[in-house]
């Protein structure tokens, strides 16, 4: 059974290297991308045009993203019974002390700053997926997984 994974990313340099990254994996990697965050939460409540999305085993997020940033959307989660048990990793640009900060505090799994290298940039998407589904022990108990 694949691994599936939401990446919410604006930039499609971004995207794209996240995808090549993933694609070299020895596991069965689903990548769906959308590119803000209103898109991540219909994709997340499977609203049109997500009605047969399947849930993620983890989100990607950018915090700086059109429409509704990475920040809305994690409060949207954490807030959503449905959906708050899903592990969110920040990728971003942002190092801001302020940014890390409230990140947390709306309870990201994790906060990885992006970085601008090409080949670290591979390394730390390599290094995700390495930990998510290697050494982590993710739950099973949403609808798909039960």
């Amino acid at each position: 059974m694949p691994i599936h994974v939401l990446m919410a990313e604006d930039n499609a340099d971004d995207a794209e290297l996240t995808h090549e990254a993933l694609v070299d994996s020895k596991l069965a990697i689903s990548l769906h991308h959308v590119t803000d965050g209103v898109e991540a939460l219909a994709f997340l409540r499977k609203q049109p045009p997500y009605e047969k999305a399947q849930t993620p085993d983890l989100v990607l997020l950018d915090l700086n993203m059109p429409r509704k940033d990475g920040r809305e959307v994690l409060r949207e989660l954490r807030g959503d019974p449905a959906l708050r048990h899903l592990p969110v990793v920040i990728l971003t640009t942002s190092g801001a002390d302020e940014d890390v900060e409230a990140a947390y505090e709306l309870s990201a799994n994790c906060y990885i700053q992006k970085p601008v290298d090409f080949e670290q940039f591979i390394h730390v998407v390599q290094a995700i997926e390495h930990f998510w589904f290697t050494v982590v022990k993710l739950p099973h108990g949403h609808p798909e997984r039960a």
